[in-house]
């Protein structure tokens, strides 16, 4: 049987190093987190969400597998979240943007917290999925917000049968 969506060989697609510092917007209960923590050995895994209910999910897992470098945070990502700017090396969002009103705030809040040079990778939903949705991303919108925020677009690709990605990079200022 095809995985639904597989965070380990997704993330594979971008160049991750051990000691980077990331923060993952919308993390839910850590589907994205701790495969990213793993890989992060020796860095942090910064993980928002506007719910307290995963975030404490999170951490019990999180404690279970002895991982120890991901902090959460209660925050709206649609808000300015308390991190200070140009600290992360990657910004993941991960079947996020389907649920926000202005991506554009969401997106500058990225851009912000980004290094020069630093990733934003965006995962969500390809047409047709196979839950009811709102609002399927356009990432041809998303493309052209993200470069009107300082980002530079990189790459597409599929993430599996219902998903898509997208990779920018922060531009110098």
């Amino acid at each position: 049987m095809e995985k639904f969506i597989n965070p380990i060989e997704i993330l594979k697609q971008i160049n991750l190093r051990e000691d980077m510092v990331a923060v993952d917007f919308g993390s839910g209960s850590g589907g994205w987190a701790i495969p990213l923590a793993k890989q992060l050995e020796d860095g942090r895994v910064y993980a928002i969400d506007i719910l307290e209910e995963p975030l404490s999910a999170l951490r019990a897992k999180a404690k279970l597998n002895k991982i120890l470098n991901i902090k959460t945070l209660l925050a709206d990502v649609e808000k300015k979240v308390d991190i200070l700017d140009e600290s992360c090396d990657l910004v993941l969002m991960t079947n996020l943007l389907f649920q926000i009103e202005d991506k554009k705030k969401v997106l500058k809040e990225a851009q912000r917290v980004l290094k020069t040079d630093g990733i934003l990778f965006i995962v969500d939903w390809k047409e047709n999925p196979p839950i009811e949705i709102k609002e399927i991303v356009s990432f041809e919108d998303i493309k052209k917000i993200g470069e009107k925020t300082g980002l530079t677009f990189e790459k597409e690709f599929d993430a599996g049968k219902y998903h898509k990605a997208m990779v920018f990079t922060k531009n110098k200022a």
